[in-house]
């Protein structure tokens, strides 16, 4: 009986130890998994670009409305016509977030 005893608390042992050597892998993998989805992060950002500040993002739009009527009558009936043109002009400045956050 004393034989079947110690092997249940030696296959418990190696049970324990091989628990604990799985924890400690995974604690030390901690760092570098972290690392990693870090990296993934910043790569991410990187590809979207610059970041711009919308506070010292101004713009202008310029619209010119012009328009021209004529109305003829004739044997009691006008008729009209009508000529409109527009143009429109636009100028935009954007300014980087490092102006805003680095005076």
């Amino acid at each position: 009986m004393f034989l079947k005893l110690n092997k249940r608390g030696q296959s418990t042992l190696e049970y324990a130890l091989l628990i604990g050597i799985i924890v400690a892998a995974l604690i030390a993998m901690q760092v570098y998994m972290k690392r990693g989805v870090q990296g993934k992060l910043r790569d991410s950002t990187d590809q979207i670009g610059d970041q711009y500040s919308p506070g010292y993002t101004t713009g202008t739009v310029t619209t010119n409305t012009q328009s021209t009527t004529h109305e003829v009558l004739q044997n009691k009936v006008t008729t009209s016509d009508m000529v409109k043109s527009q143009d429109q002009n636009s100028n935009e400045s954007v300014a980087s977030s490092d102006q805003e956050y680095w005076k």
